[in-house]
């Protein structure tokens, strides 16, 4: 079973801190009605992209390390604080020799490639004399005071920075989300400037009425309460929802069997949920919006469920959830229609910085425009200089012919040859070698 799997075996720990923030992708499929597909032992199970730059570096690291023995049983024993303080990082130093050995070339490999980055940008721009070992310390997934060889230290660099990078990742698409709609909002009003007093009104009304239509759906369920889940187990799993037992339900839903509810199957419990709300059919239903619901019910699911915090879901940890008064009790779950994305003062400052970027861009086209003109300038300067010559030839061409003179270039040097060849007073030409008699006899009498 391989460790880059979303904890396949429960040996992944190391995946707690590396893989488990994965990106939330749009589900297609209802995950919980897969079930005839089990898990094969031995599969490599294919995953997600991370959204790191150095996803496939993260990705053969942990392959390479899951070949040695010694540092798969360590990872059995190690916690989340022992793998994120580094203390497992130093276990590689008790790997096997050819190990180590693939660990450097994958090391060397990252390195080549990052040099290749940055001397792609920086020719980008023309610039010269590019000192790679300064610009290698932007990247914090290995240590570039060492180029050639993969230590202790770059495995503590690799988990860190992957650890801190896929926790901010939810975050940042939170905020993406949100330059999202302002921009949305923003191109809708500058719309409305653009017609007149009916017609502004009328996209007005429109407007209210999508959004009203948009509200009236039926009631979304508190993710992860008992009435959701109940929901999922009648609706999705087609069970008798009078018979809802938590530990089965688990089971049910822990589709790799690997002993954990990860982020991508408790977002397939989700589904049903958004199903009420949004329809990719319907003008109304924004999926962008239903993709950040879907964020939001996981995140709030893991805050409630996840205890040790390590981006899983254990039975323990859900059996216990079950028990608490939110489960059987839960407060009403807004959507995102129900609250307020951004105000007012944020739009304005977000539309200030469109502003400032337009203003960019545009002097940019004018300095561009600028040049371009000044191209053209230049190139019809050449174009009437090169005419002028041309005519400058053409009239010494002319003087010359009134003078009597051979005109110059190849015509000339045709006329030159046809007059070697047909001397005054011959018919013939004389053949080669050959000069006239009067002129040798000529030089005899004169020498």
């Amino acid at each position: 079973m391989k460790m880059l799997s979303v904890l396949p075996q429960q040996c992944l720990l190391l995946l707690t801190c590396l893989l488990m923030a994965l990106e939330a992708v749009p589900i297609d499929i209802d995950k919980t009605k897969v079930k005839a597909e089990g898990h094969v032992e031995g599969e490599k199970v294919e995953n997600p992209d991370t959204g790191l730059y150095y996803d496939e570096y993260l990705r053969q690291v942990i392959d390479v390390l899951e070949t040695d023995k010694h540092f798969r049983e360590k990872l059995q024993t190690a916690d989340i604080e022992e793998i994120k303080s580094g203390k497992l990082s130093r276990e590689l130093d008790l790997v096997s020799h050819h190990v180590r050995t693939r660990l450097d070339e994958l090391k060397r490999q990252e390195v080549a490639r990052l040099r290749m980055l940055i001397k792609a940008k920086m020719d980008s721009v023309q610039d010269t004399g590019i000192d790679h070992q300064a610009l290698l310390k932007q990247f914090e997934h290995l240590n570039h005071q060492n180029p050639d060889t993969f230590e202790p230290k770059d495995l503590d660099m690799l988990i860190k920075a992957a650890t801190s990078d896929l926790e901010n990742y939810d975050k940042t698409r939170h905020e993406e989300f949100k330059k999202y709609e302002m921009m949305k909002e923003h191109e809708r009003r500058e719309y409305l400037k653009t017609l007149d007093e009916e017609k502004r009104k009328k996209e007005e009304s429109k407007f209210e009425e999508m959004k009203k239509k948009h509200g009236d759906h039926p009631k979304v369920h508190h993710p992860g309460s008992k009435d959701q889940l109940k929901e999922v187990w009648e609706e999705a799993d087609g069970l008798d929802p009078n018979e809802f037992d938590p530990k089965t339900f688990f089971k049910l839903h822990d589709v790799n069997n690997d002993g954990f509810l990860d982020e991508q199957e408790l977002e397939a419990l989700f589904t049903k949920e958004l199903e009420k709300v949004y329809d990719p059919k319907n003008e109304e239903d924004d999926m962008v919006e239903m993709e950040e619901e879907r964020l939001r019910m996981r995140e709030h699911v893991m805050n409630e469920v996840d205890i040790n915090k390590d981006r899983l879901v254990t039975l323990d940890e859900f059996l216990r959830a079950t028990e608490k008064k939110e489960f059987l009790e839960p407060d009403s779950w807004e959507t995102l229609d129900q609250q307020q994305l951004f105000t007012e003062d944020e739009l304005k400052e977000f539309e200030n910085h469109i502003s400032q970027q337009e203003d960019e861009l545009r002097k940019k086209a004018e300095e561009l425009q600028k040049q371009k003109e000044e191209l053209q300038r230049q190139h019809d300067q050449l174009q009437a200089q090169k005419q002028e010559l041309q005519q400058v030839v053409k009239q010494m061409e002319q003087k010359k012919l009134q003078q009597g003179i051979p005109p110059a270039g190849p015509a000339a040097e045709h006329k030159a040859a046809d007059a070697a060849q047909h001397p005054a007073g011959g018919d013939q030409p004389l053949p080669p070698g050959h000069v006239q008699e009067a002129a040798v006899r000529t030089d005899a009498v004169h020498p």
